[in-house]
């Protein structure tokens, strides 16, 4: 299970974790934000938006 609640930001894709028969959209994106920077963090989340 993921860690959520925690001081580290995470992303997860509960339909891949979850596997086939997943009730979750498969376009569903679950962001944990932690203790970072906010700056940081909104510039990791624009890299990897446009990485998509």
């Amino acid at each position: 299970a993921t860690s959520l609640g925690g001081p580290e930001s995470l992303v997860e894709h509960r339909a891949s974790i979850e596997g086939p028969g997943s009730p979750c959209p498969p376009d569903l994106l679950r962001l944990s934000i932690g203790l970072e920077d906010v700056g940081d963090l909104i510039g990791d989340l624009e890299q990897a938006l446009d990485g998509v």
